[in-house]
């Protein structure tokens, strides 16, 4: 198994069936089955929101910093790679009344008890706007260090990255890093906001950058790391099937591609899946894989292994 970095994974994602149920009985939640294989069934779903109902209907389950505490310990003990940086959505807890406190405390004692190599990005939920995001980067500060950057997820499509400006400058001003999802449902559009606007660092996803020339062109230049996420792709119909995946045409264009799983719970697999699946699917070479392992280290912030 080659040493590998993963950039683009959201830990509410990692949430699998059986552990559902074992933080609902925990926290006497009841839900509308405790069958396993049910739930499991469940994650089938036909676009993004079909996606977010479910996520964020499980997503109940996590109540106490021991919840947050072993869902990042459950995904750092099978991700299989040597470095993670890793989205959070505190957004989606506050809203549940769920304090910041008890998420990061959950999370970052995980963190500290892995031997994986891990860091957090908190990001905003795009569809809550601007202003909500602001204050949540603020209520964040006095946890400072405990998080290395800000990212900007959910539906893209009615929220291009120019509406969050603000709350990006404010985070620079801080010394984080910047992050955002763009390039899957919106168009080239959102990844020029992101660069120009936004000032991010890496775009997460970023598959239709390839639409655009020019932007392809910039993106290799300026050595601009895209985070792509080729079963989740699929999953939610951004490409027909994993044979028509453009990830070896964005490797022929120089582009620095790393392959992610995104949410590994509800799209298939995580990294190696990912990896096994290019293999087998699209029929990418071992050079290519170790290309896009090699890169995901070269696109890290903080990771302190190498390829």
């Amino acid at each position: 198994m080659r040493p590998k970095a993963e950039l683009h994974l959201h830990i509410e994602g990692t949430l699998e069936p059986e552990l559902v149920v074992e933080l609902a009985r925990r926290n006497r939640i009841e839900l509308p089955t405790f069958d396993v294989e049910a739930i499991r069934a469940r994650y089938d779903f036909t676009n993004l929101q079909s996606f977010l109902d479910i996520y964020y209907e499980n997503m109940a389950v996590l109540r106490t910093e021991q919840d947050f505490y072993d869902l990042a310990t459950a995904y750092l003990k099978r991700a299989g790679v040597q470095h993670a940086e890793i989205f959070f959505d505190p957004q989606a807890h506050l809203i549940r009344g769920v304090p910041l406190e008890v998420v990061f405390g959950g999370l970052t004692a995980a963190l500290r008890d892995s031997d994986v190599s891990a860091e957090l990005i908190l990001c905003f939920l795009r569809d809550r706007g601007a202003e909500e995001a602001e204050q949540v980067l603020r209520a964040a500060l006095p946890y400072r260090d405990q998080f290395i950057g800000v990212g900007l997820d959910s539906a893209e499509v009615g929220y291009p990255p120019s509406l969050f400006r603000r709350v990006f400058e404010i985070a620079a001003a801080e010394g984080l890093h910047r992050v955002a999802h763009a390039g899957e449902e919106g168009g080239p559009d959102y990844v020029w906001e992101a660069l120009d606007i936004l000032r991010v660092e890496r775009v997460d996803h970023g598959i239709r950058a390839m639409e655009d020339p020019q932007l392809v062109a910039r993106l290799r230049e300026e050595r601009i790391p895209l985070t792509v996420c080729p079963l989740s792709n699929v999953r939610l119909r951004a490409v027909p099937s994993l044979r028509d995946h453009i990830l070896p045409a964005m490797l022929d264009e120089g582009l620095l591609v790393t392959v992610n799983s995104d949410d590994p719970a509800y799209f298939g697999g995580y990294v190696e899946d990912n990896y096994r699946a290019l293999r087998d699917e699209l029929g990418m070479t071992e050079d290519q894989l170790d290309q896009l392992a090699r890169n995901s280290f070269e696109a890290a912030f903080k990771a302190r292994h190498s390829a």
